[in-house]
C-alpha cells in the first residue's frame, strides 16, 4: 500500500485532496498531530516516509520544505513556487505523451494553476502545431468561482455582511501581474505573456477560460472548423479532456461556468466565424484546476490508472 502525506491539509486544495482519499483503500494517508502542523522537522519526517507527498502551502513555505528534501523524495507542489523552475515537471499530462511520461517518472511535479490550465489547454497545442506563432498576441478572459481565492476569499463571499458589489462579477489583477502569467507564457512557448483578464463571480466553484483568435493573424489559413478538428486530434483518447465539434452550440446559446463543478473533466468548445474564432476551456477550478489535477498526477507517479479515485 502506497503512503501519502498532505502538507497543508487545512487549506482549500489540501482539504479537497483529503476528501478524494476517504474512499481509497489502496492508499495509507499519513497524518500529523495538530500541535505539530507547523513543525518543520515533523513535516519533513512525514514527507520522507511517504511514497509521495502533496505540498499545499504558500510559495515561501513550499520553497523552505523543498530546499531541505534530498533527491528521490517525491512531491507534488500545488503552489506557484516551482511551476517554471528547472528540475520540476509541469503537471499537465494532456499536453503530450512525453509530458505524461515525464510526470509519471518525476520526483518533483508542479501542479498547474487553474487559470493557466484553461489557457494552456487552448493555446499550447496551437503553438505546438504551428497554427499560432510564438509571438501571436494572445488574450485570455477567465471567469472563476470564488473558491479559487482560498479560505480568505471564501469567507469574504459567504459572510452575511459582505459588500453589495460581490453580487456581480469582479475583474482583478488589473496590472497584468497575475501569478499564473509566467507559467502561461513558458509552458505555451510564447514570446510574450498573454493579456490576461481574470474575473471572480458569485458562485463557489467552476471556471471558463476564453481565448479569442483573429484568423487573419494565424500562421495557417484556418477557420473554426479546422481549429476544432486539430484540437480534437491533438487530444484524442484523453480520459478527462473532451473537444466538442465545431458548430455544437448550447441549446440556449449560452455557456455556463458551473457545469463541470465537482469533476476532474475539462471541455473545449470552438465557436465563431471564418474571421473571428472563440475558444473556451470549461472545468472546475477546484477539480482539474487544482485538487483533481494533483491526484491525477499522483496516480501517474505511482503507476496507477490515471482516473483512480477521480
Amino acid at each position: 500500500m502506497k503512503k501519502v502525506f498532505i502538507d497543508g491539509s487545512a487549506g482549500t486544495t489540501g482539504l479537497k485532496i483529503y476528501e478524494r482519499f476517504q474512499h481509497r483503500a489502496d492508499l495509507e494517508l499519513l497524518t500529523i498531530p495538530e500541535v505539530l502542523r507547523k513543525d518543520l522537522a515533523a513535516r519533513l519526517e512525514r514527507i520522507r516516509a511517504a511514497d509521495v507527498s502533496f505540498l499545499c502551502l504558500p510559495d515561501a513555505a513550499s520553497r523552505e520544505i523543498c530546499e531541505r528534501l534530498p533527491d528521490g523524495v517525491r512531491v507534488l507542489d500545488t503552489s506557484t513556487a516551482h511551476r517554471t523552475s528547472p528540475g520540476w515537471v509541469y503537471g499537465l499530462p494532456e499536453l503530450s505523451q512525453a509530458q505524461r511520461a515525464a510526470v509519471a517518472g518525476a520526483d518533483r511535479v508542479a501542479v498547474p494553476g487553474c487559470h493557466a490550465t484553461g489557457f494552456l489547454t487552448l493555446a499550447a497545442p496551437l503553438v505546438s502545431l504551428g497554427v499560432c506563432a510564438p509571438d501571436y498576441p494572445f488574450t485570455a478572459h477567465s471567469i472563476t468561482g470564488y473558491s479559487g481565492g482560498g479560505k480568505q476569499m471564501i469567507a469574504q463571499y459567504e459572510t452575511a455582511d459582505r459588500p453589495a458589489s460581490y453580487q456581480g462579477p469582479r475583474q482583478y489583477a488589473l496590472g497584468q501581474r497575475h501569478k499564473h502569467l509566467p507559467e502561461m507564457q513558458r509552458i505555451a512557448g510564447l514570446a510574450y505573456p498573454p493579456v490576461f483578464n481574470p474575473i471572480v463571480a458569485d458562485f463557489f466553484s467552476g471556471m471558463a477560460v476564453t481565448v479569442p483568435l483573429h484568423a487573419r493573424l494565424l500562421a495557417k489559413p484556418w477557420g473554426p472548423r479546422e481549429v476544432a478538428e486539430a484540437l480534437a486530434d491533438y487530444y484524442a483518447g484523453q480520459r478527462f479532456l473532451t473537444v466538442h465539434p465545431w458548430g455544437e452550440t448550447p441549446e440556449d446559446g449560452t455557456l455556463d461556468a458551473l457545469a463541470l463543478s465537482g469533476t476532474n473533466r475539462l471541455e473545449i468548445f470552438v465557436f465563431g466565424t471564418e474571421a473571428q474564432i472563440v475558444l473556451v476551456s470549461r472545468f472546475d477550478n477546484l477539480g482539474k484546476g487544482a485538487s483533481g489535477a494533483a491526484v491525477q498526477c499522483m496516480n501517474l507517479m505511482l503507476g496507477l490508472p490515471e482516473d483512480t479515485g477521480l
